[in-house]
C-alpha cells in the first residue's frame, strides 16, 4: 500500500479522529477509520492500526474496541470531561452576566471542541434566563487578569472606577483614581467583585470588577493583611446584601416557620434557629451589614419574616417604609 502524504502525522490525525467521531454512543469501524485518515492524507493497514490503537491507550486516550457479531467497533471511552460536565460549563457559560455575548460564544465554541461532533450538537444550545442582560465591558477578562497578577505579586493598584450617566454612558465616579490592595475577587449577585482594602479609610472594601478600568500595578507592596486574614469570605458575602456595604449589625429576625429554608439559603445552615414565643415561629441571630438592599430583602418577604431587635434597626426600617408610603 502506497505511503499518503501526511504519514508522519499519523498518530496525530488517528487521535483527532478518534476523540471527534466517536463517544460512548457512536463507534467507528477498522474500514471506516482507514477512510478517514486517507482524507487527511494518511494511509494505513490493520496491522498498524491495532499498533496504533495500543500506543494511544499508552498516551492516555481510552480507546475502546468492542466485538458485534462478525465486526469490531472502536470508540474512546472516558475523556477529560464527560458530556454532563460540558453541558454544565456551558450552561454557567450561557447564563453568567459578567461575560459578553461575544465572549460566551467563544467560549462555549472551545468547550464543544471537548467532546465529540456528535456530543458537540447536543452542547450548542440556548440557555434561557429570565431576564437575563449580559455585561457590555468586553475587557472585563484582562482586569481580572490585571487583578490576579497584582495579588500574586503583592502589588497595590490604580484605578478608575465607573458609573452609569443618563445618557447611558460609563463616567469616572469621582476625580482621580482609586488606590486599593487586592485581596480576593468572588462572585455575589451575578457579578464579578475585587475585595481589597483600602489603606486611607482602613477598611476592607468591594468593587464592580466591570465598572473598573485603567488597572496600572504601583510599587507599593499591599496593605491590611491582618484586616483580610480575619475576614471570612462566605461570611461577608452573606452579611452585605447585593455587596451593598453598610455598618456590621447583629440583627434578630422572628420568621414563620415554613420560611426557614429561605433564612438558611441566606445566612447559611452554622446559624442558631430557637423556637419563638409566638406559635408557628422562630427566631434567629444575624449578622448584617444593614442597608437598603437589606431592607427591600426583609420587605419582599412580607408578614412572614420580621426585625425583632436591635430596636435602631427596627425603628429604622419602620421609617423607611413611612417614606415609601408618602411617596404614593
Amino acid at each position: 500500500m502506497p505511503k499518503g502524504a501526511n504519514q508522519k502525522l499519523k498518530l496525530y490525525y488517528l487521535a483527532k479522529i478518534m476523540v471527534e467521531k466517536t463517544d460512548d454512543e457512536h463507534y467507528l469501524t477498522m474500514p471506516q477509520i482507514q477512510e478517514l485518515l486517507e482524507v487527511y492524507g494518511v494511509t494505513a493497514d490493520r496491522k498498524s492500526l491495532y499498533d496504533d490503537m495500543e500506543a494511544l491507550r499508552v498516551l492516555g486516550i481510552d480507546v475502546i474496541g468492542e466485538q458485534e457479531g462478525r465486526h469490531f467497533y472502536y470508540h474512546v471511552g472516558s475523556k477529560h470531561f464527560e458530556l454532563a460536565e460540558l453541558k454544565l460549563l456551558v450552561d454557567s457559560i450561557q447564563s453568567s452576566k459578567f461575560i459578553t455575548e461575544k465572549k460566551s460564544s467563544e467560549l462555549i465554541k472551545k468547550v464543544t471542541s471537548l467532546g465529540s461532533e456528535h456530543e458537540a450538537m447536543q452542547l450548542r444550545r440556548q440557555v434561557v434566563v429570565q431576564g437575563r442582560i449580559k455585561t457590555m465591558n468586553e475587557s472585563i477578562y484582562y482586569v481580572v487578569d490585571e487583578i490576579h497578577n497584582a495579588i500574586a505579586h503583592n502589588k497595590k493598584i490604580r484605578f478608575e472606577y465607573l458609573q452609569w450617566n443618563l445618557d447611558k454612558k460609563m463616567v469616572p465616579r469621582k476625580d482621580g483614581f482609586y488606590e486599593i490592595s487586592p485581596w480576593a475577587l468572588t462572585f455575589d449577585d451575578e457579578n464579578y467583585y475585587l475585595i481589597g482594602f483600602d489603606s486611607e479609610a482602613s477598611k476592607i472594601k468591594h468593587y464592580r470588577v466591570d465598572k473598573m478600568r485603567k488597572i496600572v500595578h504601583l510599587e507599593d507592596k499591599r496593605e491590611g493583611k491582618e484586616a483580610f486574614s480575619s475576614l471570612n469570605m462566605a461570611d461577608y458575602s452573606r452579611m452585605n446584601f447585593g455587596m451593598f456595604g453598610g455598618e456590621k449589625t447583629g440583627v434578630k429576625l422572628r420568621f414563620k416557620n415554613e420560611m426557614v429554608g429561605i433564612i438558611l439559603d441566606r445566612f447559611g445552615k452554622d446559624i442558631t434557629i430557637r423556637k419563638s414565643s409566638e406559635e408557628g415561629y422562630s427566631e434567629t441571630v444575624a449578622d448584617v451589614a444593614v442597608s437598603d438592599q437589606f431592607f427591600g430583602w426583609i420587605f419582599a418577604l412580607g408578614s412572614g419574616v420580621k426585625i425583632v431587635a436591635p430596636k435602631e434597626v427596627a425603628d429604622r426600617f419602620a421609617a423607611e417604609l413611612k417614606e415609601r408610603i408618602a411617596l404614593y
